[in-house]
């Protein structure tokens, strides 16, 4: 049973040391050449003598970032992976909590790195030599490292405009990744394609299932996804067999029928999370691709990804909504109404308890508070639970169904509505490709942002026949392109900021 993070690279060497580990376009790297330079980055701070400080890790997506990242780990520091395409200014605020003690970054990204940190705190990993590798200073350091230690703080939007910093220790990253790989059935034969940003939580099935399964994983180029054509013969190309992507990377596929181009008969596992992922384009999937496993994962930073899953079992109309299913091994879910009561029947907001639950918010006490809870159920010890935010029910099948974001949730005309649901609706009408809907707090109105080809008036008529009155949009905003945060998710912010400008 791994303790820390690095044992799984530790076993991967001492059983396949010569297997291919990562692929990216200039270069691969074996198992136990990654390790090697995960030693080669660890040295200049084992020999600074720092130990469960914060290191800031300054890299594009590549396998030098997933080199740093070990190395961190092993020298019994913490990591947080910084976007490199990220404003100065969100730097800055990211530090102001964070406090780095060292950035580790590249030549190419030396002078960026130099506009927010001072030059002498910045490691630059390609110019480090392997012979100052000491296996006495490392396996030293590796002994003092618990496993309850923190193993990175990964950083996610705050409503405040200020970045929260999830906490994260390695147990709660190795009991997740040992209940992943077993749910999803990866094994040495997995060949992952890498879809996510390092910087997003979902990136760790990628990375460390890869490694604890001694499997293999391609940094799919960032350009080929703005070519859907390029992308399938990639995927084919390479023989990659195992997706885990945001729904939107596959839709893109899906929408533009690039399934002709080439055989995804290898293709064995597709997993979506992140948002929700469309009927109509999944379908598009299974008739492509018809003998994978299709998998809906459901999860948050807060818990280290995933607590629920559900594996595609039955067929859907184009309006559903797929469940969120089951919990993994070593979690339970709690649904709770706004009383803080569990319930059974009816919508509420989902609890996770879990033994891959992360620590809080960096320094900011208050808010881990309002959603790191005491379980309602246990009164005589303490027990956390996290708080999702997000509403949802039972089936008839006992699989939990995703409603929507408690923030997601309007009132309008004297009733609770869920954008979620009128989103997957108009997902269903033929001519529509993307769509968000966000609420006018002034107007007192639904908008409908959309990219498709369906023209204003059939969309109109088409949604008077799918959904009431009072959940029908009043305005609709047709598209050229859905705008996209860089974690591939909808930007649905930039969206509800385009109104509050069109009023200024």
């Amino acid at each position: 049973m791994p303790r820390i993070i690095t044992d799984f690279l530790d076993e991967a060497v001492a059983a396949v040391p010569e297997k291919t580990a990562f692929v990216e376009e200039k270069r691969s790297v074996t198992y136990e050449q990654l390790r090697t330079e995960a030693y080669k980055i660890a040295m200049p701070i084992i020999n600074r003598n720092f130990h469960k400080e914060p290191i800031a890790i300054y890299l594009d997506k590549c396998i030098y970032c997933i080199s740093a990242m070990l190395a961190v780990a092993y020298s019994g520091n913490f990591y947080s992976v910084i976007d490199t395409e990220m404003p100065v200014e969100r730097i800055d605020k990211i530090f102001e909590t964070l406090e780095p003690k060292f950035v580790l970054t590249d030549n190419k990204h030396l002078a960026k790195a130099k506009e927010f940190y001072s030059e002498e705190k910045i490691i630059v990993v390609d110019d480090l030599d392997e012979s100052d590798i000491s296996l006495d200073a490392i396996n030293e350091t590796k002994s003092k490292i618990l496993e309850t230690d923190v193993l990175y703080v990964l950083f996610t939007s705050g409503s405040t405009g200020v970045p929260k910093g999830v906490v994260t220790p390695h147990r709660a990253l190795t009991n997740y990744i040992i209940a992943l790989t077993d749910a999803y059935k990866i094994d040495e034969n997995s060949v992952i394609g890498n879809q996510i940003p390092f910087y997003f939580v979902m990136s760790v099935l990628d990375i460390y299932g890869c490694l604890a399964k001694k499997a293999k994983t391609y940094i799919i180029p960032k350009g080929k996804f703005m070519f859907p054509a390029y992308l399938v013969k990639y995927l084919n190309e390479n023989k990659i067999n195992l997706l885990s992507w945001v729904p939107s990377a596959l839709c893109m596929i899906a929408n533009t029928n690039a399934f002709s181009v080439a055989d995804l008969s290898e293709i064995k596992t597709v997993i979506f999370g992140g948002e929700v992922m469309p009927i109509k384009q999944l379908k598009a999937w299974q008739n492509a691709v018809p003998n994978a496993v299709y998998i809906n994962g459901y999860g948050s930073t807060e818990i280290t990804d995933g607590c629920t899953y559900y594996i595609v079992d039955r067929e859907f109309n184009d309006g559903d909504v797929l469940p969120i299913g089951i919990p993994f091994a070593n979690s339970e879910v709690l649904v709770i109404d706004e009383d803080g009561k569990p319930i059974t029947d009816g919508v509420g907001e989902l609890c996770i308890r879990s033994d891959s639950m992360t620590y809080g918010y960096y320094k900011d006490p208050k808010k881990t508070a309002e959603v790191y809870i005491q379980n309602p159920l246990n009164d005589s010890y303490p027990e956390i639970v996290y708080r999702m935010g997000d509403l949802v029910r039972f089936n008839q099948y006992g699989e939990l169904e995703y409603v929507g974001r408690k923030d997601f949730q309007i009132k309008h005309m004297g009733r609770r509505i869920e954008l979620g649901e009128i989103e997957a609706n108009i997902s269903s009408i033929d001519g529509i490709t993307e769509n968000c809907c966000v609420y006018d707090t002034v107007q007192k109105k639904i908008v409908l942002f959309y990219v498709g080809t369906i023209e204003e008036k059939p969309l109109l008529k088409e949604i008077n026949h799918k959904l009431l009155d009072y959940m029908q949009p009043r305005k609709l905003v047709k598209l050229e392109a859905m705008p996209h945060n860089q974690n591939g998710k909808i930007d649905r912010k930039l969206l509800t900021s385009q109104l509050n400008s069109e009023k200024e």
